[in-house]
């Protein structure tokens, strides 16, 4: 009876503490930390040895089973919309323009490259991070709800060319709103980027959880000589 009490409460433990981690890759930090170790004494001697990175990255592949940090994803119901002009019309009367929209639910994943470059600096007892910047995978467009509409229709044109050049373009049309979506997901990315690196410090270094981080995606860096950095705190 003691062995079995004893099972289930070191599973209870286990479970609330993987949960009161942030995010569903922090999750996985808890249960990769006995995996990493203790590798260097403290935080101070890993950038004294310029091992800081390496011991980063062989937590952070560890912990996320490949060489990407998903951070978040977001869904939208999104509407495209065609127009399309006529380039020549009868005389000096020009053609009426055709629009089509189609609307359909699209599924936007973001992350950060584990093996792209990752810069760490301590200075006065703050961790700097320099992150690459956010990627995102490819629109995951539902194609089983994807529905057309004829905004504005003509009857001496011919709308299903402009419909079938729409249904066409709607991958290249969600790739390019993905880009434009970046801002929205960008300080989510930040918080759990910096609540990933905290969870590694304190999983890999005697002293890592006395360290504030800070993190910074390399397109945030200063330019012509400008001294402070966006977003800092």
């Amino acid at each position: 009876m003691v062995s079995v009490f004893l099972l289930v409460a070191a599973g209870v433990y286990v479970f609330k503490s993987c949960r009161d981690l942030p995010g569903e890759t922090i999750d996985k930090a808890g249960q990769a930390a006995d995996k990493i170790g203790k590798r260097l004494a403290d935080v101070a001697a890993a950038f004294t040895q310029c091992t800081i990175t390496t011991t980063f990255t062989s937590y952070a592949t560890s912990v996320s089973g490949n060489q990407f940090l998903q951070f978040a994803t977001l869904s939208q119901e999104e509407r495209f919309r065609r127009t399309d002009q006529a380039s020549t019309g009868f005389g000096y009367i020009p053609l009426p323009d055709v629009i089509v929209e189609a609307n359909a639910p699209v599924t936007y994943t973001y992350y950060l490259d584990l093996k792209d470059k990752w810069e760490f600096e301590l200075k006065d007892g703050t961790i700097t991070v320099i992150a690459p910047d956010i990627k995102f995978n490819k629109p995951a467009v539902d194609a089983s709800r994807i529905t057309y509409e004829v905004k504005q229709d003509s009857l001496i044109r011919d709308t299903r060319q402009a419909m079938d050049a729409l249904k066409q373009s709607i991958t290249w049309m969600a790739t390019r709103k993905a880009q434009q979506n970046t801002g929205l997901v960008r300080e989510t990315g930040r918080k759990q980027t910096e609540a990933f690196v905290h969870n590694w410090l304190a999983s890999s270094f005697a002293d890592g959880k006395k360290y504030p981080v800070r993190v910074h995606f390399r397109s945030e860096l200063p330019i012509n000589g400008t001294s402070a950095l966006p977003g800092d705190r």
